[in-house]
């Protein structure tokens, strides 16, 4: 497998959250000078005139598509052509310009939300518990997942070499017997996450669970099938 495969998400959702955490911290223009990115430099018209478009057509299907009540499959097809031109630029951006360039540290690289560099042959953990979890009703149609390391101190937080946390829902009048049985699939790298759902929906049973994903896309157990009433 190869590098770019191990830290670019694939999933809608998480690929959109990945990169805009990217680009809202190397368009502070404190970060754009000190990393090589300044107005007029090479690097920062590529960056202005290769990636920011792709970027932006690519947030544009996506807020498009994002609704479930008005997705067709026309909008799926161009949020996936814009996807994938997308990702070129991004893996460029990563691998050409921020991983081998002295002026970014790994704190810059994790800060945006991208892995630090190989520095050692130890691999990323697969996480050995599944998250801990609350469950935010406050909103109407609204389930927010507040995920945090299980046995945390202050509730909070995700393990060593944790990227995420996918969590696969189902709305069912039984509960599954299997994790599979749980049909969608969500992918969050910040807690919490909220999952939104249209008025016929409510007071129907989610059937739920969690489980975290490393810098690699290794996944650890899942948590065992808890449910909610959508509120």
């Amino acid at each position: 497998m190869s590098t770019e495969k191990d830290w670019l998400l694939h999933n809608h959702e998480a690929l959109y959250d990945q990169a805009n955490q990217t680009v809202r911290y190397l368009t502070l223009t404190a970060n754009r000078d000190r990393m090589g990115f300044a107005a007029g430099s090479a690097p920062g018209q590529w960056f202005d005139t290769e990636f920011t478009p792709k970027h932006d057509a690519f947030k544009a299907a996506f807020a498009d598509w994002q609704n479930p009540a008005e997705r067709t499959p026309t909008k799926t097809v161009k949020l996936v052509e814009a996807e994938e031109a997308f990702k070129t630029v991004y893996r460029k951006l990563y691998n050409g310009f921020l991983k081998e360039s002295p002026l970014v540290t790994d704190d810059d690289l994790v800060a945006m939300g991208l892995p630090k560099r190989n520095t050692s042959r130890t691999p990323a953990k697969v996480a050995e518990l599944s998250p801990d979890s609350d469950i935010d009703t406050s909103v109407a149609g609204q389930v927010g997942f507040n995920f945090y390391q299980r046995g945390g101190a202050h509730r909070r937080g995700k393990p060593e070499d944790q990227h995420g946390a996918e969590i696969a829902y189902v709305i069912s009048d039984t509960k599954p017997v299997k994790w599979d049985d749980l049909t969608v699939s969500r992918f969050a790298t910040r807690s919490p996450y909220t999952v939104r759902f249209e008025n016929d929906l409510r007071g129907k049973t989610l059937y739920y669970a969690l489980r975290w994903e490393n810098t690699r896309g290794e996944k650890g157990p899942w948590s065992e099938i808890m449910s909610v009433i959508i509120p």
